[in-house]
Order: C-alpha cells, then sequence, then structure tokens
C-alpha cells in the first residue's frame, strides 16, 4: 500500500488478489505512492484450537508445531525433502526431464501418516508429461466439486519415462556406497522388475504434485484454450490482469515458484507501461 489512504473508500487503481505472487505484484505498484492499491492476501488465519482453549497449553509442550512458531527450532524447521536431483531419465533428452525428492522416512504420499520403520523415499517427478487430463463441471451448482480426471501414465513416453525413473533410483540406491545401510526394496517390491509391472506399480503409487499450471493459459485472443492474451488480461474481460501459474502454456522444468514471481514482476511492468504493447513485444 501507498501509505495514503484513497480519497473515497472503495476508490483504487489497482486491486490484487493473491499470495506471494499478489504481494509482489503489489509491492511494484504501490512503489508509486500516486497509485492506490488495494491487497486482499489469500489464506486463512491459524485455526489451530490449542492456541485458542486456556489449557491447551498443556497439550502444546513437546508439540513440533509449538516449537516452530514460538522458536523457530525441531523437525518442522527442515524441508521433509532433504535431497533433490535434476537428472535426464534417458539419454535421449537433452535436458533434464525428471527432478528427484528424497526424504529421509518412510512415507506413502505427502499428507498421510509417517509409515512405521526407518526408510529412505525417494520420489521422481515427470518434468514435461505429455497425458493429459480433464476438469468437468459436475452441476449446474457452482459450488459443486468438479470431475477432475487427471490421465496419469495414458501415454507411452509418460510410461517409459516412469519406468527409467524407478531402474535409476533402484541404480543409485544399488551402489557401493549405500551397501552398509543394508537397503531392501520395500515399494515397489524387489520381485517387480518387468516393464508393464513398473507401469502399474507407478500408477498404484504415484499422485500428483503441487505444481499446478496452465487452467489460464497465455494465447492469442482467437484460441479456443487461452484464457489470457499477450499482456496478461484476461480474453473478453476488460480490466482483470492474472498473474501466476495459471498463465504458463507448458510448465516449466522444475519448481514454479521463482517463475511465477517473474510473471509477476512482467505483470507489474505492463500494468505500468503506458505502452504495453511495445513492452510485451
Amino acid at each position: 500500500m501507498s501509505g495514503q489512504a484513497p480519497a473515497q473508500a472503495g476508490e483504487f487503481d489497482f486491486i490484487v488478489v493473491g499470495g506471494t505472487a499478489g504481494g509482489l505484484l503489489a509491492n511494484r505498484l504501490s512503489a508509486d505512492p500516486a497509485n492506490r492499491v488495494l491487497l486482499l492476501e489469500v489464506g486463512g488465519g491459524d485455526c489451530y484450537i490449542w492456541f485458542h482453549v486456556p489449557v491447551g497449553y498443556l497439550f502444546l509442550i513437546g508439540n513440533p508445531r509449538v516449537e516452530f512458531v514460538l522458536f523457530r527450532r525441531g523437525p518442522l524447521t527442515m524441508a521433509p525433502s532433504q535431497l533433490g536431483l535434476f537428472a535426464k531419465s534417458d539419454p535421449r533428452f537433452s535436458t533434464a526431464n525428471a527432478q528427484f525428492h528424497v526424504q529421509p522416512l518412510s512415507l506413502d504420499k505427502f499428507g498421510e501418516p509417517l509409515g512405521p520403520f526407518a526408510a529412505l523415499t525417494a520420489s521422481v517427478c515427470n518434468l514435461r508429461p505429455t497425458s493429459r487430463g480433464a476438469v468437468r463441471l459436475a452441476s449446474p451448482d457452482p459450488l459443486a466439486p468438479p470431475e477432475i480426471d487427471p490421465n496419469y501414465l495414458s501415454t507411452d513416453e509418460d510410461r517409459r519415462v516412469a519406468v527409467d525413473s524407478l531402474r535409476r533410483v533402484r541404480r543409485i540406491v544399488g551402489q557401493p556406497a549405500l551397501q552398509r545401510f543394508k537397503p531392501e526394496k520395500f515399494r515397489p517390491g524387489p520381485a517387480l522388475h518387468g516393464d508393464e509391472e513398473l507401469v502399474r506399480a507407478a500408477g498404484e503409487i504415484g499422485t500428483t504434485i503441487f505444481h499446478s499450471f496452465g487452467t489460464a493459459r497465455m494465447g492469442l485472443a482467437d484460441e479456443s484454450m487461452a484464457g489470457v492474451d499477450v499482456f496478461l488480461s484476461v480474453i473478453g474481460c476488460e480490466g482483470l490482469t492474472i498473474a501466476d501459474a495459471s498463465v504458463m502454456p507448458m510448465i516449466t522444468s522444475g519448481n514454479t515458484n521463482f517463475p511465477v514471481l517473474m510473471i509477476a514482476e512482467k505483470a507489474a511492468e505492463l500494468l505500468l507501461s503506458a505502452d504495453r504493447k511495445a513492452l510485451a513485444a
């Protein structure tokens, strides 16, 4: 915000709705104190009940969440993935097409409880999947959840990448440096070796990751799948700009956070430019 209240309530030059990218965009737009900027941050407060119950402090003792919130220490100060790796699942790729996340724990899926035994969990993300799913309206009710069909591993290319990635993990764990830990394959199990078996296993244990994109992809105004134009303006809706991963026509080969921040930087530049067409070119 510029620090100056608008002349009348509700009068703003820019209204920004968003999280990290929205904060960056609002910061850039409000650098000029003449711009009146309203930032509406997305996300709720802490609803953890024990913070609001008088005797709840007894429950909070030794709680990792409290250690992090109050003292910035404990297991929550570490990311679950202690090791990351970008690699080619096959030499035929010109650049890395797989991203490895390695966690020092037993875990079936993010969001589920930890396993009962010590383990190393290596998950591999296909950075450029060719399978395409669909999101469909399930009801005329706008509050009804949509039908989501991810259609994972529906192409030969994605199935090949899954098999090659599983075998690469096995080769890494089979290296001499790790043998003193006596590693054992747990999932997929050691009895699975063939391509079809590994594809089936990948389908059973695979899940999505957190990099949603493309729901308002950038394109030309006459493209049926385009949501925004080359200026990040919503096609058919004057005065509305989108600056997040939804505008990406194709996902970046890696984490989306910094690319989204750069999209927000570009959006601010476009919104503040008197010659938007020349700037976008």
